[in-house]
């Protein structure tokens, strides 16, 4: 298509219909000197998803929607997966544009990301990786926090995810170069992708918000009953690529494990959770690290002890 950037934009998306139709609107709606090819891989949703999905396909098929960019390749498929990276997979598979992103179906872009997008990939041609900023927001898209991001550090990456997914953009040769998303991974594929192309690849920080990164009680990485096993699989991750297991991750492993096992009486008393996450957190970063590992010594500032012990939803909402 001449000069003009392509865009792919991948929607996973499994009964969202409460939030579907705003996160289609935010990416359709982008206005900018670029192609956008917009893949919607649903699940075999059991609520109104796919009337949604096809409710817009008829817009744009009829001209009815007031398209602002170059053009809109929209095409979408309804069928059983196994997960949230075998969705994905399967539309970056379809797609064909030379920028690749995903945004969830209870995400939002903000006016303008891509054309920002479209511009930075075409003026930074050694840059594989862009990322900006990102607001919390409630069921409602009310804005209730800011996504602490930052400008790349690799190393910091182990600790410390400052990369927001919905404010992510990538090359398509970077993506497919690092063999593109862990289908074994449930809940930080995001996060195993960043490190891998971290590693090998040019990356880039703006100060610009890009995104609306929705929270409620189905968010994957909010809910409480899942949080083990997502700092397990971070736990995973950091031997992985680092050959460490930062104190602070090896913490929130031991802190929603003592969660799951202690007494629900003894839940409610807040000191004893910490103290017994903390025994444990110490044992098992020992263990995991053969010993006393160098670079937990930078993590014991008192602003990361902080974190360390507040709570997810604390966390996220600053």
């Amino acid at each position: 298509m001449g000069n003009h950037p392509v865009i792919s934009i991948i929607t996973p998306s499994y009964n969202q219909d409460s939030f579907l139709p705003q996160t289609i609107e935010s990416i359709i709606g982008q206005e900018g000197d670029f192609y956008l090819d917009y893949i919607i891989i649903d699940g075999a949703s059991r609520d109104s998803s796919v009337t949604i999905i096809k409710h817009y396909a008829k817009l744009l098929e009829e001209k009815i929607w007031d398209i602002k960019c170059n053009g809109i390749n929209y095409r979408w498929l309804s069928e059983k997966d196994r997960g949230q990276a075998h969705a994905l997979m399967k539309g970056f598979s379809l797609a064909e544009g030379e920028i690749f992103a995903w945004l969830n179906s209870d995400d939002l872009y903000l006016p303008g990301t891509l054309q920002t997008t479209a511009v930075f990939f075409q003026e930074n041609l050694s840059n594989s990786f862009l990322y900006g900023d990102a607001h919390y927001c409630d069921t409602e898209g009310k804005i209730v926090g800011r996504y602490p991001a930052e400008e790349f550090d690799l190393e910091k990456l182990a600790y410390f995810n400052f990369i927001c997914q919905p404010s992510t953009f990538f090359r398509r040769k970077a993506f497919e170069d690092v063999g593109g998303l862990d289908e074994s991974l449930h809940f930080t594929l995001d996060y195993d992708l960043f490190i891998k192309i971290g590693k090998r690849f040019r990356c880039c920080y703006m100060p610009q918000v890009f995104s609306k990164y929705r929270l409620h009680g189905t968010s994957k990485t909010v809910r409480s009953d899942d949080l083990l096993e997502y700092h397990e699989e971070i736990l995973y991750l950091t031997l992985k690529h680092f050959n460490w297991a930062p104190l602070n991750q090896v913490y929130g492993f031991c802190y929603y494990y003592c969660l799951s096992r202690l007494p629900v009486f003894l839940k409610k008393f807040r000191f004893l959770m910490i103290g017994s996450a903390l025994f444990c957190a110490i044992l098992r970063s020992l263990w995991l690290n053969h010993g006393l590992h160098r670079k937990d010594l930078k993590l014991l500032k008192l602003t990361n002890l902080r974190k360390i012990f507040k709570e997810r939803m604390e966390i996220l909402h600053g």
